[in-house]
């Protein structure tokens, strides 16, 4: 696993926003310290050197006291029919 970032907020619709040094590839699962799954990659946004991601949380649970702490993500290849197009 390799580091995502650190979250910077939670929006309104319940969406987590990562503040990051990589751009991941969309629907890359996303774990928190103890390599509990909390997400999925669903839009990488912003400035090339440093994007914001936005992580669709797997249950509403999971937004409490997440602010601030450190995300990971896995790297998941994706091959041609079973890759989407955004």
């Amino acid at each position: 696993m390799d580091v995502l970032g650190f979250v910077e907020d939670v929006t309104s619709e319940g969406l987590i926003i990562v503040r990051s040094d990589v751009a991941p590839d969309n629907g890359n699962p996303v774990y928190d310290a103890k390599q509990k799954k909390i997400g999925t990659v669903r839009r990488v946004f912003g400035p090339v050197n440093r994007p914001y991601v936005t992580v669709t949380p797997v249950e509403r649970s999971v937004l409490t006291n997440i602010s601030g702490k450190k995300v990971y993500f896995e790297k998941v290849t994706q091959y041609g029919k079973n890759k989407r197009r955004n």
